[in-house]
């Protein structure tokens, strides 16, 4: 290895985040979470919407981690559930909300690179999470998924970069997360945005 090696390993979040960029602010521009979550009941189609995508993309990582006592803590499904319940959505609703088609992660790599979407939204999301409280008078209840990790949420990161700085001097391997990376933001983009709606709560 050469000595540029360490160099290239601090280096790999700043230039996955370059890379990833512009798909990134794609999906923010097509999402417009404020005008989303301006009413309660399209609050809760967004969850409905991350609930499917959850769905699919959470299984997809974990068949590649393989690595369950890594990704469970990461995995947010079940909060998006307990919101939806809270928000009158009931189990048998949830449950039987659309998803999208599963997701060719062949590597850990790759499944590293759709996780590193999923874990940055926890970054955001405390954000859109207050928001969301003093817009809507919620407080934990219906607001589990976008606490995420709560106080946890810096040492969580940090752990997940972890993992990632793994892959620094691999450029084949960066190049497949950072592929998997920009694909996930685009899938992501796609499903959100694609004209919704749930079932009314009961």
């Amino acid at each position: 290895m050469s000595p540029a090696n360490p160099i290239r390993r601090d280096g790999l979040h700043a230039r996955l985040r370059a890379a990833t960029d512009p798909a990134h602010r794609a999906l923010e521009a097509g999402l417009d979470w404020q005008a989303r979550v301006a009413t309660l009941a399209g609050y809760r189609d967004l969850l409905a919407r991350l609930h499917g995508f959850h769905a699919t993309w959470e299984h997809a990582i974990g068949a590649q981690l393989a690595d369950e006592p890594f990704l469970a803590p990461r995995r947010r499904l079940a909060l998006l559930a307990a919101d939806l319940n809270h928000l009158g959505l009931p189990p048998a609703a949830v449950a039987a909300l659309p998803r999208p088609s599963s997701v060719p992660l062949l590597s850990p790599a790759a499944a590293t690179g759709a996780l590193y979407v999923l874990e940055g939204s926890t970054l955001g999301g405390q954000l859109i999470g207050r928001h969301i409280a003093g817009l809507h008078g919620l407080s934990e209840r219906g607001l589990t998924y976008y606490r995420a990790h709560g106080p946890r949420n810096g040492a969580m990161w940090s752990a997940f970069r972890t993992r990632l700085d793994a892959f620094g001097d691999d450029a084949e391997a960066e190049a497949t997360l950072t592929g998997a990376a920009v694909a996930t933001f685009a899938a992501m983009r796609i499903w959100l945005c694609a004209p919704h709606g749930v079932p009314a709560a009961g």
